[in-house]
């Protein structure tokens, strides 16, 4: 008997392929993408098992291999017996003498076998699977199977409950970080976009650097100002390290005071004081970044200070790449993306003509270019601007980004989502999405538009997987919970989807239709009186109304719902016909509401690329003018 490749030495950060000799199709897609990545993967092709040389081989393999995954599935639940229950057996005992917050086991299933029941190790319950539904998930979990084994990849942790969100439970990766909002210490007010402009350079050149992985900016910012203590902020983001400082400006000097402290028992690893001019940010800036990857190096991976220093330098001066080197392009840039991110519509028209100011110093400033068309289509997303007006303007920053750095990731999902939601070019969303996949995998801005883009073209098991590695990479984004329960809730794992969308609601309370979305959760699991409720609890005045308008109908109340909706129609002034359009199909009006689809394809509403997963618009699907419509869209099976 023989194996693809013979002996393979840890150094060599092998897997284990464990799988029931009827998924070997699915083990040898998995092998191929891990291969594909230059993965040393061990194999077996052969049904010729069993035998003394085998059973010494196999034995040294699993207890040399980097990861064991065992491939799950109605297959393995169907065999009593199996040399992969052997295989799995040995894996176990090797875990035992492993790190918990070290990745080995990392089970994935392949078909609709349901977690509780698996007939597999109680070990393997103690960690979170992954599944797999189409051929595209394949190069996914085989990107997650590189970052594990290159320290940058979050190892789960199995869910406490049914229906609880696993990605609550991540465990902090060794060579892990979040960088916390700056204190201002200025007289100024206005010297806020500083501190946090400062803080937020260093993470976007921490998050470039291989092998680290840092926290979301939006989660490491849900601490800003409210005094957290360092264990409790390290268990919120899964971090073992956290970096906090403070600036204090004054005219054209700054001090600023940094410190990296280890989370586990709160020891300050480093810590240094810079009293520079403001045209020495950037040097600054790079210095911070060099001495925090190479205390990481030094502290976690046990290299000599001189090795660390000069693997550091190397990676920061890499990370840097593209950076204006204009101070006051760079004060402007800074200023523009602290406005943008308050979300008033004065905020944001000020942050564009800072930026507009900055490209007129330095044209070739990608990122601001980035930044500009993201405010563009914040315009758009928030009802400001006609859609027609900002999406051309966001499309056209965009060119310039990705013509100045095509290796832009944050531009390649931009474009994506443009072309998802408003060109309805599904084709050409999908290859922007997979291109800003590949430069950046675990940024969650590019995996949050990849979940939508999959939901959109029906892969359900997909878009909930995206989503998931969302909510792991950034725990305390409400967006995030809130598209993972959309997603749960269109595969009718209801349960699932409420736990998702209450998280949501708790990281966002007044965010807008958060708690409509959970309410509908609610109408469908039949606990009416409770969606009605939450529905009323909608910040939102139309999203209000438009929940309201299908509860009240379910409910048999059908002039309040008629009410409600009639508020809907003349709140909109006609802009929401999809929404329109939803409350129509919920309520089995089938002609009306086709004829308000029609009005939201005329109207290119954005909404229209949640059609095909959307439950609302079940009670169209018998219909033939559904699978005409869906053609229109081009996203007919």
């Amino acid at each position: 008997m023989s194996r693809d490749r013979p002996y393979v030495s840890s150094a060599s950060k092998a897997v284990f392929l464990s799988y029931a000799s009827q998924d070997a199709e699915a083990a040898q897609h998995i092998c191929d993408a891990l291969r594909a990545m230059n993965v040393e993967v061990w194999f077996d092709q052969s049904e010729l098992r069993g035998g003394d040389a085998w059973d010494v081989l196999i034995r040294r393999q699993i207890r040399e291999c980097a990861l064991f995954v065992p491939v799950i599935s109605t297959n393995t639940q169907s065999r009593s017996e199996g040399y992969f229950r052997l295989e799995w057996k040995l894996a176990v005992d090797r875990s035992h003498l492993i790190a918990d917050d070290q990745a080995f086991l990392v089970p994935v299933v392949i078909d609709s076998t349901v977690d509780e029941a698996a007939r597999v190790p109680d070990k393997f319950r103690e960690v979170q699977w992954t599944r797999l539904s189409a051929d595209a998930a394949f190069a996914a979990f085989a990107d997650h199977l590189y970052r594990l084994l290159n320290g940058t990849a979050l190892a789960l942790v199995a869910p406490a409950r049914p229906g609880s969100v696993p990605a609550s439970t991540v465990r902090a990766q060794p060579l892990s970080i979040a960088v916390l909002p700056f204190v201002n210490r200025s007289r100024a007010e206005e010297d806020e976009y500083f501190s946090d402009g400062l803080a937020d350079e260093l993470l976007n050149v921490l998050a470039k650097i291989r092998g680290l992985r840092v926290a979301a900016r939006s989660s490491a910012y849900a601490f800003k100002g409210k005094g957290a203590v360092i264990a409790e902020v390290g268990r919120a983001l899964n971090v073992a390290t956290i970096l906090e400082g403070s600036v204090r400006k004054s005219g054209n000097r700054m001090r600023i005071s940094v410190q990296l402290v280890k989370v586990a028992d709160g020891y300050q690893l480093w810590s240094q004081t810079y009293d520079r001019l403001l045209e020495d940010i950037f040097a600054v800036q790079d210095d911070i970044a060099q001495s925090v990857v190479a205390e990481l190096r030094t502290a976690l991976f046990g290299e000599t200070e001189a090795k660390a220093g000069q693997q550091a330098s190397a990676q920061v001066a890499a990370a840097a790449k593209g950076r204006t080197n204009d101070p006051e392009a760079h004060r402007l840039f800074l200023q523009a993306r602290y406005l943008i991110l308050r979300l008033t519509r004065d905020d944001v028209t000020t942050g564009i003509a800072y930026l507009k100011q900055a490209l007129e110093l330095e044209p070739a400033l990608a990122l601001a270019w980035a930044k500009l068309a993201s405010a563009y289509s914040t315009e758009v997303d928030l009802g400001w601007v006609p859609a027609v007006e900002g999406v051309a303007r966001a499309r056209e920053a965009l060119d310039h980004a990705l013509a100045l750095e095509p290796d832009l990731a944050q531009g390649h999902a931009q474009m994506g989502w443009i072309r998802m939601y408003y060109d309805w070019d599904w084709h050409a969303a999908e290859a922007s999405l997979q291109q800003a996949q590949l430069l950046a995998p675990g940024n969650p801005d590019v995996l949050l538009p990849a979940g939508a883009m999959a939901l959109t073209l029906g892969r359900i098991d997909d878009a909930i997987e995206l989503f998931r590695q969302v909510v792991a990479h950034d725990p305390l984004r409400a967006s995030g919970y809130s598209n993972l329960g959309m997603a749960l809730n269109a595969g009718d794992r209801l349960v699932e989807s409420e736990s998702a969308y209450r998280k949501a609601v708790e990281l966002g309370p007044q965010r807008e239709d958060l708690r409509a979305n959970l309410a509908l959760n609610l109408l469908a699991q039949g606990r009416v009186d409770e969606a009605l409720a939450e529905a009323l609890r909608e910040p939102h005045e139309s999203i209000r109304f438009w929940a309201i308008a299908i509860i009240e109908h379910a409910a048999g109340h059908f002039t309040e719902s008629n009410v409600a909706l009639q508020k809907v129609i003349a709140k909109s002034q006609g802009a929401n016909a999809y929404q329109v359009a939803e409350v129509y199909a919920a309520r089995g009006e089938i002609d009306v509401a086709f004829q308000w689809l029609e009005r939201a394809y005329a109207q290119r509403d954005g909404g229209l690329a949640e059609i095909k997963t959307n439950r609302l618009f079940r009670s169209l699907h018998t219909d033939l003018r559904w699978r005409d419509f869906m053609c229109k869209m081009r996203l007919a099976d």
